[in-house]
């Protein structure tokens, strides 16, 4: 399988990652760009991240090499809905000299793909958004929740954020002294933890604070919440443990009692070493106990995979993740 040639690219909102690999796990380029999501910057802005990101990758790899590449993003069918997107998308390909077909995955599907082979199973994401979906054959099936900041996301870092907020919110409005976790909100979000004679005043200035900001900054408050809860604060304790109890409910919508198929968490909530990630796990073991616990790996390369998997040369699916995916994880 050596000179064959994949590229994949994991494409968010914030950062575009592409890598080049040969089918004996040879990691032979890597680029790196902005953030590429269409639904996000637009088709146009995107495709400028995704060639960028491809240049890098190519740096050193003979484009005419690449046998088959993928992309993977969120809102992956808005862009394959949007002529003027996927023709954006196409230029980026074509202009990085590439002249292999590409596909494009959503970012779930791509998230699974980077925790195991298994060609059915479940994957949990949370992140600044909370989604899970079922994946069956390598492709999403149901999907639960994710459905945004104002309708859902439960147990994200948006909704540890807000319910933080809230609950500082609850405890002025009593005439409480804001508590260790409250203290580090204020001086977050306004400057000092000094609250003002007349409570209320701080309430009102707190709102304004937040509601003058785009809602999911509300999401950069979540390792707030986390390093107060790896302190033992109470408050911040509790929302982790409402949080995971809202990530396992999502779960549940899609994910039968007693499964066996492998379960891959992801998101920068679950794949560290954080207490929501450990509350997730303990929670999926008990409600689960015989299926694989997987932690999500690099997205450009599970993308790779996802497309050399199509080539007449990859015959064993798993042993060419073990090639390429897990060695770069």
């Amino acid at each position: 399988m050596t000179g064959t040639v994949v590229v994949g690219l994991d494409v968010g909102g914030t950062s575009t990652r592409a890598i080049a690999l040969d089918l004996d796990g040879r990691r032979l380029g890597t680029g790196r760009a902005g953030g590429g999501n269409p639904t996000s910057h637009g088709a146009e802005r995107a495709a400028v991240e995704l060639l960028t990101a491809l240049r890098g990758a190519l740096a050193n790899v003979d484009p005419a090499g690449v046998r088959a590449g993928a992309i993977g993003l969120a809102g992956a069918g808005r862009l394959l809905a949007d002529p003027a997107g996927r023709a954006a998308f196409d230029r980026a390909w074509h202009d990085a000299g590439l002249a292999c077909p590409y596909e494009v995955h959503g970012d779930a599907l791509v998230a699974y793909a980077s925790g195991t082979a298994g060609p059915d199973g479940t994957v949990l994401i949370a992140g600044t958004g909370a989604i899970a979906a079922e994946v069956r054959d390598l492709r999403l099936d149901r999907v639960a929740d994710g459905h945004g900041w104002l309708l859902g996301d439960a147990g994200s870092g948006f909704w540890l954020g807000r319910e933080a907020v809230r609950r500082l919110l609850a405890d002025l409005d009593r005439g409480h002294a804001p508590d260790v976790l409250g203290r580090q909100l204020l001086t977050d979000l306004l400057g000092s933890a000094e609250v003002a004679a007349r409570p209320r005043d701080t309430v009102d200035t707190l709102i304004q604070a937040v509601t003058r900001r785009p809602p999911v900054e509300l999401a950069r408050l979540a390792p707030a919440v986390v390093a107060s809860a790896v302190a033992g604060d109470p408050a911040a304790t509790g929302l982790i443990v409402e949080a995971a109890t809202h990530l396992i409910d999502s779960v549940r919508r899609i994910r039968p009692t007693g499964a066996v198929t492998p379960l891959v968490l992801g998101g920068g909530l679950l794949t560290g070493d954080t207490p929501l990630a450990a509350a997730v796990r303990a929670a999926a073991a008990g409600r689960w106990p015989h299926a694989p616990l997987c932690t999500a790996g690099d997205g450009a390369a599970a993308a790779a995979w996802l497309a050399a998997r199509d080539l007449p040369e990859a015959t064993d699916p798993a042993a060419l993740h073990a090639l390429l995916v897990a060695p770069v994880r």
